[in-house]
């Protein structure tokens, strides 16, 4: 398929392991092409191993006769450029928590968590930007010094693409979706907040512009529309289409719990940041930094590998015998206990089984998501169906425990790379104009809610274990 008979629009997902791009048919959605290329492990990263999966990603002329591009990001990555747009210290990504303490003092600097939920709808964790920016104002002030610029993920990816495809230089944008996880950017007025920024680093930073849902980013040499991007969350949202009532469990790296909604929020404990989505509304979520790893770690302690530990669990009963899992194995965000380690609680001779163990790891990785959903409920988002998505879907053990504990019907849409389906889409409505482009998404499975007592009591064993450890 060469693309020569129908217009091609392509999204790239840069995401903390990978960089993926799908080539799409700008009116059906089709994939016609697609590509990948590694990201190396770690909480942070020189940019430029983003441009070099990038252009693995792309090679062998994935990009021919693409008219439009969008580029959808890990949120919240700070990207420290000097006065020649050099970078000036590997990019800190979403994932770092060295700025923990940072992101606590913030809070405490302007009042509390309610006065920043106030102000911009997000109160700083060590994933968010602004944090991020503290951290290494207080501890690497030369790099602040030298720092005229602080971008995030896409963005930078965006104007590479523009510059190095042999486009004129052109100012660095962004747009309110992945501006909304800077703790700098209110969501709901659509500007940005200087005084927090000047509050993070004692003095000011340019930031990109934030462009509207479908407007242009610029063009490279050959012609090529650039969109405006957006971060990974809302370009999952604007990939799967999401509808009033559907709310999103991501199971990757990290879990994620994600709706459209009409207002933003302004959640004073901090659990529910209130995003921008990529269409003009907005994107309340939930994050936390262990989802799909505790499977892995699962696995490996029951000496199995994904396949062993999902046999296992669909060998144990709902309640893995009484064992609970808090599996908070890499700390965690939400709740904000970035030096929290896992609790294993519940055991007997009787129970300590290895079918047991597993169901414990996947009923311990759901319901930590899941708390999420509970949040998003409480600021007034309907629940009515969750789309499971990302990796650990796979495993039918995650999908039947979703099931058992979510208590809402269950709808996992196909496999597919959905944070780049969404940026494709933006690519296309920026191309055409007009509406987001109605491309349709398929389900693989559906699988009715199963209320019952047993769901009912393993969910509050999970909750009172949560009270007990971390009050």
């Amino acid at each position: 398929m060469t693309g020569t008979d129908r217009t091609l629009v392509a999204g790239v997902d840069t995401s903390t392991q990978s960089c993926k791009v799908v080539v799409c048919d700008a009116d059906t959605g089709e994939v016609v092409r697609e590509g990948r290329g590694a990201h190396p492990s770690g909480t942070e990263v020189d940019p430029e191993h983003w441009w070099s999966a990038f252009e693995e990603a792309t090679a062998g002329g994935l990009l021919d006769g693409v008219a439009a591009l969008s580029v959808g990001g890990q949120q919240h990555g700070m990207v420290l450029l000097d006065e020649d747009d050099a970078v000036v210290r590997p990019a800190l990504l979403w994932n770092d928590t060295r700025s923990a303490d940072a992101a606590r003092q913030l809070v405490d600097e302007l009042g509390g968590a309610q006065a920043w939920a106030d102000r911009v709808g997000v109160v700083p964790l060590a994933a968010i930007t602004v944090s991020k920016l503290r951290w290494t104002a207080e501890h690497e002030p030369e790099h602040i010094a030298r720092a005229r610029t602080c971008v995030l993920p896409h963005d930078w990816l965006t104007g590479q693409i523009a510059r190095r495809g042999g486009g004129a230089a052109q100012e660095w944008v962004t747009d309110r979706g992945d501006a909304s996880g800077t703790g700098y950017f209110d969501a709901g007025t659509g500007d940005y907040d200087h005084g927090l920024l000047r509050l993070a680093v004692d003095g000011d930073l340019q930031l990109p512009r934030v462009l509207g849902p479908h407007d242009e980013a610029g063009r490279t040499a050959s012609g090529m529309l650039l969109g405006p991007g957006t971060g990974d969350n809302a370009a999952a949202a604007l990939g799967l289409g999401l509808q009033p009532g559907d709310v999103v469990m991501s199971l990757g790296t990290s879990g994620t719990a994600f709706a459209r909604h009409g207002s933003p929020s302004r959640d004073a404990t901090g659990e529910v940041a209130s995003y921008a989505d990529a269409t003009g509304s907005f994107l309340p979520l939930v994050c936390t930094l262990n989802a799909a790893r505790v499977l892995s770690a699962g696995a490996q302690v029951l000496g199995t590998d994904l396949a062993g530990l999902e046999q296992l669990a669909l060998e144990a009963e709902l309640g893995a015998g009484g064992l609970t899992l808090l599996p908070y194995l890499d700390g965690e965000r939400t709740p904000n206990l970035p030096d929290a380690t896992g609790t294993l609680s519940g055991l007997t001779r009787d129970n300590l089984t290895p079918a047991n163990l597993a169901r414990a790891v996947v009923e311990g990785m759901i319901l930590g998501v899941g708390a999420g959903v509970e949040s998003l409920a409480r600021e007034g988002v309907d629940v009515e169906r969750i789309h499971l998505i990302g990796g650990a879907v796979a495993s039918r053990a995650v999908r039947e425990v979703a099931a058992d504990l979510l208590g809402v019907p269950v709808v996992v849409p196909d496999a597919a790379e959905y944070v780049a389906l969404g940026a494709a889409r933006q690519a296309a409505w920026t191309l055409r104009g007009g509406e987001v482009p109605d491309w349709p998404v398929h389900a693989s499975a559906r699988l009715e809610a199963r209320p019952s007592e047993r769901a009912t009591e393993v969910a509050q064993r999970y909750r009172d274990l949560v009270q007990t450890v971390h009050g």
